[in-house]
């Protein structure tokens, strides 16, 4: 999602960071509780209010690990910060508030399942807009990843698209998901620097954006006051969602890329949707219904498509 680092981290994490596939599956795994995390609180804190604290949390967070590479690259911070700022603000406020407000009216399941076809939409936003080569086999299976995240919005019956019928939630899940194909698209243009740097600066414009859309869209900055009598699960919630989704699943995912290349490592982006379904059943109590086992189906045979079609493109 971000670029690798520079160089290898030393000290007592050393040996995790020298197990890519380890690292390759916990970045997902931290991922698709984020998903998890926020459905477990719907209806104690507002949605922006958690996004709100989260960027403004993750931000305190990783500030000490960031400080000695933003002054290594403050002079490219000076040049680029409102582009950085942008990348926080699309790809972590805008992303993860219509995430959290679609879960308000939505299974963790389906927000889950929707996400599964993420990396087809950004494959058909390249083709799009860059014109990055796609055959026929790839665009088949961006259309039949799309239709499987439709059968889900649809809660299995696509004719309610016909009348507009479409679950609210199910509906935010899915502008989540352009607002972070849009900021995936972006990141061929990231200024070069460490990626502390670049994850310090875009998580302060993440937590800008959340404190204007808290007062402009939510109960206002007065909601903040409310946290001191919220439940013990809604600070773990929070706490989980500032550290883990937000940092740790960038820098395992980082140094995945860094130690087994960005094409060995993209695949695993699909192991989301499938630890954010997994979490949703044993921790949240779900059910999962016949049209979730058809609408992933086809997504990841949309997904295999495009896959094997991409893996004969780059050995040609």
């Amino acid at each position: 999602m971000t670029k690798p680092q520079d160089k290898q981290n030393s000290g007592i994490f050393a040996g995790l960071l020298d197990q890519p596939y380890l690292l390759l599956v916990m970045a997902p795994l931290f991922w698709g509780g984020n998903v998890v995390a926020a459905k477990l609180v719907v209806g104690e804190i507002d949605p922006f209010l958690l996004l709100a604290c989260r960027c403004v949390f993750a931000t305190l967070f990783i500030l000490p690990f960031a400080v000695r590479h933003l002054r290594a690259d403050w002079a490219v911070v000076r040049r680029h910060w409102l582009v950085l700022m942008g990348f926080g603000a699309v790809g972590y406020a805008v992303f993860n508030v219509l995430l959290y407000i679609g879960l308000s009216t939505t299974t963790g399941i389906n927000a889950a399942i929707v996400q599964a076809g993420l990396p087809m939409m950004i494959l058909a936003a390249n083709f799009i807009i860059f014109r990055v080569q796609a055959t026929s086999v790839q665009l088949l299976g961006v259309l039949l990843a799309i239709s499987g995240v439709l059968l889900t919005a649809t809660q299995g019956n696509p004719a309610r698209l016909l009348t507009l019928d479409i679950n609210i939630g199910d509906g935010f899940v899915v502008l989540a998901c352009f607002a972070y194909t849009a900021y995936t698209l972006a990141l061929r243009f990231r200024p070069k620097m460490h990626i502390m740097s670049f994850m310090a600066v875009s998580f302060f414009g993440a937590a800008v954006t959340g404190i204007v859309m808290l007062a402009l869209f939510g109960g206002g900055l007065g909601e903040v006051t409310k946290l001191a009598q919220m439940s013990p699960m809604v600070w773990v919630v929070i706490a989980y969602v500032a550290v883990f989704p937000s940092m740790f699943s960038q820098v395992a995912y980082a140094r995945g890329v860094e130690l087994v290349g960005a094409n060995r490592a993209a695949p695993t982006h699909n192991l989301i949707p499938v630890f954010g379904t997994l979490g949703s059943i044993l921790i949240l109590g779900e059910r999962l219904e016949p049209y979730h086992l058809l609408a992933a189906a086809i997504i990841v045979f949309g997904i295999v498509l495009a896959e094997m079609a991409a893996r004969r493109i780059s050995h040609r």
